[in-house]
């Protein structure tokens, strides 16, 4: 057979094409695709799990999610990668003119895996329940009401007018739970709710697949959900491994694996001569550095002509290929698969001229100036030292002086949160996909208070973050467009990239789906 490693990239812009159409030749030995116990085909996924429970109100980790995508479904939810538009899920929807009151009909048809009803009694306790006890996730639904107010209706009322709303609830966080099943097993709506250890032993959702057993440190196995009432998945059972890297690059070359999650850059160039198929798409994450604003931190990088000459004296394009074949530039914080976001070409560009002209008129005389970040991290397999000694000499071109200072992440993150650090190179994984995420890129805001940006240092961001925060409809997109057009032109942020998500597949699979909220739905592999 051929050997060979195919490719396909996701296009940038707002949507980014994850769905990955592959052929090859079936095959696989045991355990991997083959026949599942009582007939039927299996698959073995290979993950670094970042997994506590299975328990959906209580999980709130990228392999949990995984998990309860599979298990569970939510009310509303996103067609396959394109996280720009909420649709239908067990649920229609329609939001109140000014985004206060979300109002939920539940559509006929979906049962549990026990045989009975969905119903809006199952959905009303699934998100009152991820609110009164109080796990992860619940600030998902921080100042929500959640009432039934119908037969097949529930509406969700926030305090203020909340456009992300119907963002929020795609969430596997939010799934709905068998409430008669739950309850009878130790579950409440409040903190006195004890069905997490039931939950990790036995799934009560409408999701295309059932809990077959569940280890969070070593695998979770999944068995095909009989009354599912969507499309069957194509395998009837999965398993789903906790995986290091380097091994689920041997186990899908070998086809002891036929998808692995969690493969570095340097990795799939390993793969050159393998027959596999590799996907490669933009994912949620987004690097940046930020740049002290308080004098008292660093009169050098609050100086806004020295702000301006890194903006203009960094390759934005050399950085991006640090990342690998599927890594993007965004235009501004927000990233490139979201409503709101803008293109590279509006954000900063390399220009070594202005930057050094800017450079004399700050005043600047040579000195070391200090670069911050976590070495002991990585962002979807990339070092953030292979980053940061790239600006250090991108910036000694135009003439700034860096010295790199790397730390442990648990030390690191301290002063980047206390707002202490000279330049930080860091990054930003969005809560949910909206660009409501990213106004904390604000004066006075979280992130803008670890930059020394005061609430009062910018009167014309704030005044952009606040219209965007109040846009509805069809205004919002603009004017999180013009909040990131001043950002770039004044604010203390540098977006640098977006580092790409590889999945790895082996010949026998046809197609994958990846999505930035829970990384893959295992019913959609084919």
């Amino acid at each position: 057979m051929k050997h060979s490693m195919k490719r396909v990239f996701a296009a940038t812009g707002l949507v980014a094409a994850a769905a990955l159409v592959l052929s090859g030749c079936a095959g696989g030995a045991q355990p991997t695709t083959g026949e599942a116990a009582g007939g039927g085909k299996s698959i073995v996924v290979d993950a670094s799990f970042d997994l506590k429970t299975a328990d959906p109100g209580r999980q709130y980790e990228t392999t949990g999610s995984i998990v309860a995508k599979a298990l569970y479904e939510t009310l509303l939810t996103f067609n396959g990668e394109d996280v720009t538009k909420p649709v239908d899920g067990l649920a229609s929807y329609e939001m109140n003119e000014d985004n206060t009151v979300l109002t939920l009909t539940m559509k006929p048809g979906a049962k549990f895996s026990d045989g009975s009803d969905v119903t809006v009694d199952d959905a009303v306790f699934s998100l009152t329940r991820v609110q009164g006890i109080l796990g992860n996730p619940s600030f998902l639904l921080e100042g929500v009401t959640v009432e039934k107010t119908g037969d097949d209706t529930l509406t969700l009322t926030s305090e203020t007018p909340n456009p992300a709303l119907p963002f929020i609830l795609p969430n596997p966080a939010l799934s709905v739970l068998n409430q008669e099943v739950v309850e009878a097993n130790g579950g409440s709506a409040d903190e006195s709710d004890g069905a997490e250890a039931f939950l990790n032993g036995e799934s009560a959702g409408s999701g295309p697949y059932m809990l077959e057993s569940f280890d969070a440190a070593a695998q979770v196995v999944f068995k095909a959900n009989p009354e599912y009432a969507g499309d069957k998945p194509a395998y009837d059972r999965v398993v789903l491994r906790n995986v290091e890297g380097p091994t689920q690059k041997l186990n899908v070359e070998k086809g002891e694996s036929q998808v692995a999650l969690d493969l570095n850059p340097d990795q799939v160039a390993e793969l050159a001569s393998a027959d596999v198929k590799v996907v490669s798409n933009p994912s949620r994450y987004m690097i940046f550095l930020l740049l002290n604003q308080n004098p008292e931190i660093s009169e050098i990088t609050s100086n806004p002509d020295f702000l301006q000459a890194v903006k203009l004296g960094l390759d934005y394009d050399k950085i991006v290929s640090l990342a690998g074949d599927g890594s993007v530039r965004p235009g501004g914080p927000i990233p490139s698969l979201f409503v709101g976001a803008i293109d590279a070409k509006q954000g900063n560009q390399r220009d070594v001229d202005a930057a050094q002209a800017a450079l004399a008129k700050s005043g600047y005389a040579g000195e070391k100036v200090t670069l911050n970040f976590p070495n002991d991290i990585t962002v979807q397999g990339l070092s953030l030292q292979n980053v940061a000694e790239a600006v250090q000499a991108q910036l000694s071109e135009v003439g700034i002086e860096v010295a790199l200072a790397p730390a442990p992440v648990a030390t690191e993150l301290d002063a980047y949160r206390n707002g202490t650090e000279t330049i930080g190179l860091w990054y930003w994984g969005p809560d949910f996909p909206d660009a409501s995420n990213y106004t904390v890129f604000s004066p006075g805001e979280l992130v803008g208070l670890r930059s020394g940006w005061a609430a009062d240092a910018n009167a014309k961001v704030t005044e952009l973050s606040n219209a965007a925060k109040a846009a509805t409809g069809d205004d919002r997109a603009p004017a999180y467009e013009a909040w990131q057009d001043e950002l770039n032109a004044s604010g203390p942020f540098v977006p640098l990239l977006q580092p790409a998500q590889n999945v790895v597949t082996s010949p026998s699979i046809e197609s994958i789906t990846t999505n930035p909220v829970w990384t893959v739905d295992l019913a959609l592999i084919k």
